[in-house]
């Protein structure tokens, strides 16, 4: 019976996936875009990350105590950019990417244009959705999430950022849309780079804020659909013709 049991979840989990899958098919097939569905990832414990932590540390103007024995930091490295968990991880930029994927699970999908599909808005706060993008040649992370910036006030967060370093960032235009019942939304703006931290842009509110209500107006069913678009910027482009 436990076995049954177990077997009939994972199948009416299965089910339920693919009806979001079609419900997104049907609704953006006109656009030829590529549909992703992201489920939640609702963390508890949310421990701060350790960006988190060094940016509240240097603005009490405390910072972490030198010894000479201590081995020095390589400045190549960069921490886990997956703001779901509080990972240890570090490495090169090279292969952010593979240990996302092996590590986390996450998702990755190509295309000029997609459409990201989450699913279960209604989940309490603090709660992520987080998929990379795989286009022109790069790599983005595009991160959701649902946070309290206010206590009892949660907000939705979106934002896009480049897999590689800040100048390369600059390079690329990032545009979502929100566009359901004769509405519609849009931000623009240029990617931030991996090497800066989720928790610090969403602080800055540098990116795509919708308060509870207006995330209910876009929302069909508990789903959010986002339309996600990336361009080259056009001082890029100036400079290339050039």
């Amino acid at each position: 019976m436990l076995f049954f049991t177990q077997c009939f979840g994972a199948v009416l989990d299965l089910i339920h996936l693919r009806f979001q899958h079609y419900k997104a098919k049907r609704v953006f097939s006109a656009a030829g875009q590529l549909v992703c569905v992201v489920n939640p990832t609702h963390n508890l414990k949310y421990a701060p990350t350790r960006c988190a932590a060094a940016q509240t540390s240097t603005e009490q103007g405390l910072l972490p105590p030198c010894h000479h024995h201590e081995a020095v930091h390589d400045p190549q490295l960069v921490p886990c950019t997956c703001p779901l968990f509080s990972c240890p991880w570090e490495g090169h930029l090279e292969v952010v990417v593979s240990h996302l994927r092996q590590t986390h699970r996450i998702n990755i999908l190509q295309g000029a244009e997609i459409v990201f599909l989450a699913t279960d808005m209604h989940l309490p706060a603090p709660t992520d959705w987080i998929i990379m993008h795989s286009c022109l040649g790069h790599q983005f992370l595009l991160v959701l999430r649902k946070q309290e910036k206010y206590e009892g006030h949660p907000q939705f967060f979106a934002t896009m950022m480049l897999i590689g370093t800040p100048t390369q960032a600059d390079n690329f235009t990032y545009r979502l849309e929100l566009n359901r019942n004769q509405r519609r939304l849009k931000w623009e703006a240029t990617p931030r780079s991996v090497l800066e931290c989720v928790d610090s842009v969403i602080s800055d509110g540098d990116c795509l804020v919708l308060n509870t209500s207006l995330a209910q107006l876009f929302s069909d069913n508990g789903s959010l659909a986002i339309g996600i678009a990336i361009t080259t910027s056009k001082v890029h482009n100036a400079e290339a013709e050039m």
